[in-house]
């Protein structure tokens, strides 16, 4: 079975925000709120100023502390592939797993009542899609597939470089990685 995952690449990030459009456009994302995001981060001081742009999404926590602590089982892990999705009609709305999410990657569908987050576009993976982020993406930097497979875009992007995770001490053991644009230095 797959095991699914994301690298973005943020030396090829050009911010041109086609990720965040595909998304809402795929996923009837309301105005105001995302699946996915490009946030702007600036390390060091002036004159020694750098930036880099990073896409942030759900990560697909091997460890998704959203899904223990929904108290309906409306978020769940796929067992078959990793992905961290949700049964909407389970949904109350709590927020439970809105704070519990360390990546501040779910919103309240204020329109439909229930929590929303990104899905790897599960229903576009189930019929041998890309998730609309990366199919839409002019700089290729976001690279979906699975971890499993050797010969896998993924597994050769994490083969060939260095990559991180965020907030990696929190122990949630996140599927998305980023290649940086800038290593620090040691």
């Amino acid at each position: 079975m797959p095991k699914y995952a994301m690298v973005i690449d943020q030396r090829r990030c050009v911010a041109c925000m086609a990720c965040v459009v595909a998304c809402k456009k795929e996923n009837d994302v309301p105005p105001g709120e995302f699946r996915t995001r490009v946030v702007e981060q600036t390390e060091g001081t002036f004159p020694e100023l750098r930036m880099e742009l990073r896409s942030e999404l759900c990560n697909h926590c091997d460890n998704p502390p959203c899904v223990y602590n929904c108290p309906t089982g409306a978020s769940y892990k796929n067992k078959e592939n990793g992905m961290v999705l949700l049964k909407s009609y389970r949904c109350v709305g709590c927020k439970s797993c809105v704070a519990a999410c360390p990546y501040d990657a779910r919103y309240i569908n204020e329109e439909k009542g229930y929590v929303d987050k990104c899905t790897f576009c599960a229903h576009r993976v189930k019929e041998g899609k890309e998730p609309a982020c990366v199919a839409t993406c002019v700089g290729k930097s976001r690279i979906f597939g699975d971890l499993d497979d050797p010969k896998s875009l993924v597994s050769i992007a994490l083969h060939q470089n260095h990559s991180e995770v965020l907030l990696k001490s929190v122990g949630t053991i996140p599927r998305v990685y980023y290649i940086k644009k800038f290593s620090k230095p040691e």
